[in-house]
């Protein structure tokens, strides 16, 4: 078994060291939050709800089923997502969000608030700066 390095961080509310275990899964879970893939399919499967494989391609657009099926399985594995497979001929596989999809859902809506609340002085902090660069 190989050792768990020491946490780089603090906890945010005790100031002591994090637990490194917690400081690796905050790591992994901005990696799967910063996939692009993975947050659309959050936005799709909490907009419309359980949905089949191609609807959701569909739902999410511009991803190839492969892409669709690595994002699936990783989320599955994480919990974010059930795989229902209903026994039925052709079969039919349907995705929806776990109880922690959800929670990861409604999290990352209060980066779309944010997006909404800020968009015109980032537009404007983007224009001075592109403006800077070229002068």
């Amino acid at each position: 078994m190989t050792a768990v390095p020491p946490a780089r961080i603090a906890h945010p509310e005790t100031g002591l060291p994090a637990d490194p275990r917690v400081e690796a899964l905050v790591n992994q879970v901005i990696g799967r939050v910063a996939d692009k893939w993975t947050m659309l399919i959050l936005e799709a499967l909490t907009e419309h709800g359980p949905l089949r494989f191609t609807r959701l391609g569909k739902a999410v657009g511009g991803i190839s089923q492969k892409m669709l099926t690595q994002t699936l399985r990783q989320m599955e594995r994480d919990g974010l997502v059930i795989r229902t497979v209903h026994p039925v001929i052709p079969p039919r596989v349907d995705y929806h969000l776990t109880d922690l999809g959800l929670t990861l859902a409604e999290a990352f809506c209060g980066v779309w608030t944010w997006a909404e609340t800020h968009l015109e002085r980032i537009e404007a902090a983007r224009l001075a700066f592109d403006q800077r660069q070229q002068a």
